[in-house]
């Protein structure tokens, strides 16, 4: 496994880097997910040190959380803590699931562009109806079931994500809704 540690700011020392891969190794060997590479950076926020953790999976699927305190050793903890709890959710829901993947998850390209925010005043009338591209990209649409478009979300940390769905085939949207339930938009 391929691990990238690095500070934004401030300097990782090797006793850091060691204890990172000790116990990021441990919690991965314990629920055998078989990991690609795992991305932490460290950074300090005022009197408080963040730690911000990416686990990917060789299942295509990221574990991501953050972790606040007022040493680094504990910002790591409790950022590790929530790496496991996701990793521990997502190897008991993979048991839920009625079908095993044999293939990777089907991954289809598509553009995402990045638009200019409105900056001008309410009373001032646009020029023009097209909003302003101020970037494009190229990003991936997964074919998934829902529930597993709803676990990709969770472990993303994301607010929303758009997938193929397997079963109708169209492209579909699951977001988290502001009273915390989940909310799915399936076209027809």
């Amino acid at each position: 496994m391929r691990y990238q540690i690095s500070g934004k700011q401030i300097d990782i020392g090797e006793a850091l880097q060691i204890h990172v891969k000790t116990e990021l190794g441990e919690i991965l060997e314990k629920y055998g997910r078989r990991p690609t590479g795992a991305n932490v950076i460290f950074s300090k926020d005022a009197h408080e040190y963040v730690c911000e953790s990416t686990v990917h999976l060789s299942s295509g699927l990221n574990a991501s959380a953050k972790g606040h305190a007022t040493e680094i050793y504990a910002a790591f903890d409790a950022c590790c803590s929530k790496i496991e709890t996701q990793i521990r959710r997502y190897k008991r829901r993979l048991k839920d699931h009625h079908k095993d993947h044999i293939d990777p998850v089907e991954l289809i390209g598509a553009s995402s562009y990045i638009l200019a925010s409105e900056q001008e005043e309410v009373e001032s009338e646009p020029e023009t109806l097209q909003p302003v591209i101020v970037a494009e990209m190229e990003t991936k649409i997964p074919s998934l079931s829902v529930g597993e478009a709803v676990m990709h979300m969770e472990l993303a940390g994301a607010p929303v994500l758009v997938f193929k769905n397997e079963g109708s085939q169209g492209v579909n949207v699951v977001y988290r809704r502001d009273d915390g339930n989940i909310g799915w938009i399936d076209p027809k």
